[in-house]
Parts: C-alpha cells; structure tokens; sequence
C-alpha cells in the first residue's frame, strides 16, 4: 500500500499541536475511493476462527444483547441492529497490516490494532466513550456519527454493554467510504449504520497507570537483593505480646527502602511489555526450515522482514521483540533499530549485520517472528 497522506490539509505537526488529545477532526476523504480490504464472507470467515478475538452486539426490543466468539454462524443480514466487531484483523489479513502501518507517524508504543466494525442497519454499539485515541475510518455503506464532549460519564446499569446514561451529543456528522474520524479519549460518540456498513477502528493503547504499577512491582520481583534475616538480639520481654514493635517496624523499613528502581529498569519494563504479543497471538513457523547458512544466503539475497504479528521497540542500547529484550551495542543497533522501524532490512543492510545479529535473525527466522522478503 503506498503512503497516503490521511490527515488530509492538516500535516500531522499541526494534528498533534491543535488536535491529538485535545479535540475531535473530521477529516473527508482521507483516502479517497477507499475500498473494503475484506469482503463481508471473508469478515465472517474470520470470526469463526478460535485466534481472533470477536463480538456480536444486537439491540432489540429495548434489550441489548452481547456475545464472544468464534461464531459458525452469523444472524439473518435482513436482521437489523446488529453489530458484528473483529479484533486485530491486522495480524490476520497483509492489507489491513499495511493500513495500520500508515498510522506510523505515531509511536509503535502507543499503536495498538485495527478493529472492524460490519453492521446492518442500524446497528451499532450505543453511545459510549474510550479511555484511548481512535481514528475511524469508513470502509463501506455509511455511518451515522453524533459526538459531544460531556463530564457526565456515567452507565446505565445492569446491562451488558459500557453505555452511557445521559449522552447528550453536540455534532453530528454522516460518513461516506473514504472519511475519517479522530476522536480523543474519554470523548462521547455513538455510531450507527445506514444500511450496510463497515468501519475501520484504529486504536491506541493507553494502559492505566495503575495497572502498569502492579505489573512493574511483579516484574522487579526477580530483580531485589534484599541479603539477611530480620533479627533482634536485643529484644526485651513485653507487656503487650500482639503489638508490632516500632523496632520491628524501623528494621524492616530500612531494608525496604533500600529498593532502587532505574531508568534501565523502567525501559526494560515497558519494552518487554509493551512488545509482548497479546494472548491470542500465534505465531507459525517456516514449514520448511532452510539451515544457518542457506538462510544467510538468502537473507542477503532477499532480505528480512517482520512477521506482521511482531511488534519491536527500541530505546538506547536495548532492543524489544516480541516481549524479550537485548542489550546491544552501537553497530548491532544501527541494524537492529533500522529493522524496527522499517519493519524490514534489504539485502545490503542483512549483508552488513554481525555475527550475533545474524545468528539472531535466524533464531526468530525459525521461531516465525521474522520472514524472508
């Protein structure tokens, strides 16, 4: 897929200054003549499949109604109202990997997947809000966006779905094949279909500060070198047998406090976790393994690329793939690094990789993280 610009008259400089997190942007035509990259079969083929995460969301009768998949079969399409949503449909399909690869001029960091919506009409989710950005890109059909920007978060309880009690929307706009979408966290919005549609989710990961607080704690676990017992040998007998002592509390305390985190441990935090494939990722292997040297040979030849499943991040001398890490020095990261942001080396830049480079090139060769071109 060639580059596109997305952002239409807005350079993403100026997306980030006046819109990123601040304010919603419509942008018409984004990619104009935008055509499905999935046919409707080939959305329902993949919701039966055990490795894609997917959903189906009907509202009748008043009543909303969801279900997880994989689903053999799909409702009646003369049915209205319902929604089907097909998860990280990039690591399933090359052309929806491209698409999301076109968001790029934002971090890998912070890039999650690219959901698809396929809805009858007037389907839909309800109105709602995300605690993370998302552009929304019409595939086909047309889709009915109203949005406000309103403090009232609150649920209507007792249902299956995160909808919102009082949405109250603000603009309301209709989305023809081509346009998009930006809208920032916490920003209400309710999408409904005219007729048959499907629309392209991009997503960002936004984890909570709270969650990345008790997976560092755990992560750091393996890593404290707190030598010795707690001892008192100088211990008086005591009225009060069930009191904590405050020498028993000073002893440990000090001990404790001896717990250092560093930048380098952060950074090996984030990117182990941030690279970490999700739960139903899956990768396969080369059904014919060509040997060390046959690889090398052809790596030169050819040159690599990343699976699509492969998520790689880098920061100073470590290198993330895939929820590991290495530490490296400066010549293995100039290739290293150049492998994680173009997603792939040519021949040349194989040809100048070291030992230790090539060697691990071939092990996520076998272990399906890498491809020959």
């Amino acid at each position: 897929m060639k580059k596109i610009s997305l952002l239409g008259n807005v350079s993403p400089t100026q997306f980030f200054n006046d819109y990123w997190q601040k304010k919603p942007l419509l942008i018409r035509q984004a990619i104009p003549h935008f055509k499905p990259l999935l046919s409707r079969d080939a959305l329902f083929d993949l919701a039966t499949k055990e490795d894609v995460e997917s959903r189906l969301i009907s509202h009748a009768k008043g009543q909303w109604d969801i279900q997880s998949g994989p689903f053999q079969t799909m409702p009646s399409l003369a049915t209205k109202a319902w929604t089907v949503l097909l998860q990280g449909v990039n690591l399933h399909d090359h052309n929806a990997d491209a698409l999301l690869r076109q968001f790029r001029f934002i971090p890998d960091a912070r890039l999650d997947d690219l959901m698809i919506s396929y809805a009858t009409d007037e389907g839909g989710v309800g109105p709602h809000f995300d605690s993370y950005d998302v552009f929304l890109l019409q595939a086909y059909g047309q889709r009915r966006w109203r949005i406000g920007k309103q403090r009232d978060l609150q649920l209507i309880e007792n249902i299956p779905l995160k909808i919102l009690k009082n949405f109250k929307p603000q603009q309301e706009f209709v989305l023809e094949p081509g346009d998009m979408l930006y809208l920032p966290p916490h920003y209400a919005h309710e999408g409904v279909a005219i007729g048959e549609c499907m629309t392209y989710s991009i997503g960002f990961r936004a984890p909570s500060f709270q969650e990345l607080g008790e997976a560092f704690l755990q992560f750091m676990a393996d890593s404290i070198d707190l030598p010795g017992c707690y001892a008192d040998p100088d211990l008086h007998p005591t009225k009060h047998p069930a009191e904590i002592g405050n020498a028993m509390v000073s002893q440990i305390s000090a001990q404790l406090n001896k717990v250092r985190f560093t930048d380098d441990d952060i950074t090996i935090f984030l990117g182990e976790r941030l690279s970490e494939p999700k739960h139903s990722v899956f990768f396969d292997a080369p059904e014919k393994i060509l040997t060390p040297l046959r690889f090398s040979h052809a790596a030169i030849k050819r040159g690599v690329s990343l699976s699509r499943k492969s998520l790689m991040l880098y920061r100073n001398k470590h290198v993330f793939i895939n929820g590991e890490s290495f530490s490296i020095g400066r010549a293995d990261k100039m290739v290293l690094c150049a492998l994680a942001d173009s997603r792939g080396l040519n021949g040349t830049q194989v040809a100048t990789a070291s030992k230790d480079v090539m060697e691990a090139l071939y092990t996520w060769y076998q272990d399906g993280w890498v491809t020959l071109a």
